[in-house]
């Protein structure tokens, strides 16, 4: 069976940090892109953060570079979301999803394996 257990969110003033994590089992990771995704109330979700376990590149959305940091365990099984300098508008439902043989560009619907999330709220 395949789960994904995100945790690490909660409560934080702007400008604070949090660390995201997700634990996936399950699947083989290697020939998956492990992306994290967030949905504000009222919206859709969007694309965050993302690693690509084929080659090991990542992407990060213009709105968190520079702030944000994804990472990895050895296995590739866990990964996280370092995020600093948080903003009110980064609060979210932060999920984390996986896609066999995709891309970091894929949307959230397009991912074979969704996790439930962990809520980050940024207080002003």
């Amino acid at each position: 069976e395949v789960q994904f257990v995100e945790s690490g969110g909660g409560l934080v003033q702007a400008g604070g940090s949090l660390r995201l994590s997700c634990a996936t089992s399950g699947f083989s990771p290697d020939e998956y892109v492990i992306g994290w995704f967030r949905q504000a109330p009222g919206k859709e979700h969007e694309g965050v953060s993302c690693i690509d376990n084929t080659d090991g590149s990542q992407y990060y959305d213009g709105s968190v570079e520079g702030r944000f940091t994804i990472s990895s365990d050895d296995t590739k099984s866990t990964v996280y979301l370092q995020m600093n300098s948080l903003k009110p508008e980064d609060t979210a439902v932060y999920s984390c999803a996986a896609g066999w043989q995709s891309s970091c560009a894929s949307n959230w619907s397009r991912m074979d394996f969704r996790g439930k999330g962990t809520l980050v709220i940024v207080s002003s």
